[in-house]
């Protein structure tokens, strides 16, 4: 539908994700480590789970601001069906 965000991201909404993806960043790279140092498989395990529910808060908080921001002006323009049915079609991915 639309390349750009119909209202860009401010500086602080683009630094606030930045940070989070940066700390995601960093728990992966403690999982290589724990990995290469033979820790306890369910240690590794608990780490993917949160590293899971980052990344899912993550896509929670984009597809909030996308539907504040792009849905509601496509539904104020007349394209409101098809910014919905894109919305639901990669929330599903997040259901999977």
């Amino acid at each position: 539908m639309h390349d750009h965000p119909v209202t860009p991201r401010t500086e602080e909404e683009k630094q606030a994700v930045a940070n989070r993806l940066k700390r995601i960043e960093g728990q992966v790279r403690g999982i290589q480590k724990m990995v290469e140092e033979d820790r306890y498989c369910i240690d590794i395990l608990v780490q993917i789970s949160a590293i899971n529910a980052a990344l899912k808060k993550v896509g929670f908080s984009i597809a909030e601001r996308h539907t504040k921001h792009c849905v509601s002006d496509a539904m104020q323009s007349g394209n409101g069906d098809e910014a919905i049915d894109e919305l639901l079609e990669v929330l599903k991915q997040f259901s999977k």
